[in-house]
């Protein structure tokens, strides 16, 4: 049976929006109870591109319960704590998966790289209802453990999920992701095979292109800084022009299909559940 190229479902620009502590983002959505992203539940563009600004103060101590915050740095770093005694920094091109479980409070201090900058992204994952009450744990990776695949004009870090026979080393999550940075030269086409059960999105933050490609060649042109949502299928396919390439966050994942029910940093399936964690915030029982 021939694939079916997954088309173009919609176009998203990001909006501005400020969170912590007066940090400046871009975020393409956020949590919602009508979940039309599952398993994804946010995805933000943070950046600091004036070497003029104050002191960036960022995310200070902040809870989590229910879901998995996922951070990749481009450049500058971020440093972090949490409850359980974990500290490190995340830099250029390394990744931090945290599963947030039961609970869990951390704290998010941007710095910037030498260039003065400060460019990354957050995505937020939802956990399933089985899942949301385990116990929290981190897989971070650093920029040289992350594996690069170069095909055909594509140059693709491979986080999680499996391009081209490499596999990411981010793995045992309960979406069954696919998270990869994919760089398309001038004149050049990526391909990647997708479970027909996941759910696509793609985040062009540089260049242009040409997404949701079908078998005869047409797809929509997208120039950042834009986020695209694919319909279904079973492959996604990319192209550029002669003289444009382009880079883009590609991420998909399987949806839980459950209802959700989200209360800033927390989101759990019923009210219920969102008020038991308060709860635990004011009796000192959040964190185990």
């Amino acid at each position: 049976m021939a694939s079916l190229s997954r088309r173009v479902k919609q176009i998203i620009e990001p909006k501005f929006v400020v969170e912590g502590a007066d940090v400046l983002l871009r975020r393409s959505f956020g949590p919602a109870r009508e979940n039309l992203f599952d398993p994804f539940l946010l995805f933000d563009h943070f950046a600091f591109n004036n070497p003029r600004e104050g002191p960036i103060v960022g995310f200070p101590k902040h809870p989590h319960r229910g879901i998995e915050t996922v951070t990749y740095m481009l450049e500058g770093n971020v440093r972090h704590r949490d409850s359980l005694g974990n500290v490190g920094i995340i830099g250029p091109g390394d990744v931090q998966w945290m599963t947030s479980g039961r609970g869990i409070l951390h704290e998010e201090l941007p710095n910037r790289g030498p260039s003065g900058l400060i460019d990354g992204f957050q995505l937020w994952v939802n956990l399933p209802a089985a899942q949301k009450m385990s116990p929290p744990r981190y897989q971070e990776v650093t920029a040289a453990e992350i594996p690069i695949a170069e095909r055909n004009g594509a140059k693709v870090r491979v986080v999680a999920g499996d391009y081209a026979g490499i596999v990411g080393p981010v793995t045992e999550i309960a979406a069954k992701p696919i998270y990869m940075d994919v760089a398309l030269d001038a004149g050049a086409e990526f391909i990647l095979p997708t479970s027909a059960a996941h759910f696509v999105v793609a985040y062009v933050f540089e260049g242009e292109g040409i997404f949701g490609v079908e078998e005869n060649g047409n797809g929509e042109f997208i120039k950042s800084v834009k986020l695209v949502v694919f319909e279904d299928g079973d492959q996604v396919r990319v192209k550029t022009g002669a003289d444009a390439p382009t880079r883009f966050m590609l991420m998909a994942g399987a949806p839980s299909h459950e209802t959700i029910f989200p209360y800033g940093p927390f989101v759990m399936n019923t009210k219920e559940e969102i008020q038991q964690a308060l709860l635990d915030l004011r009796n000192g029982t959040f964190v185990q």
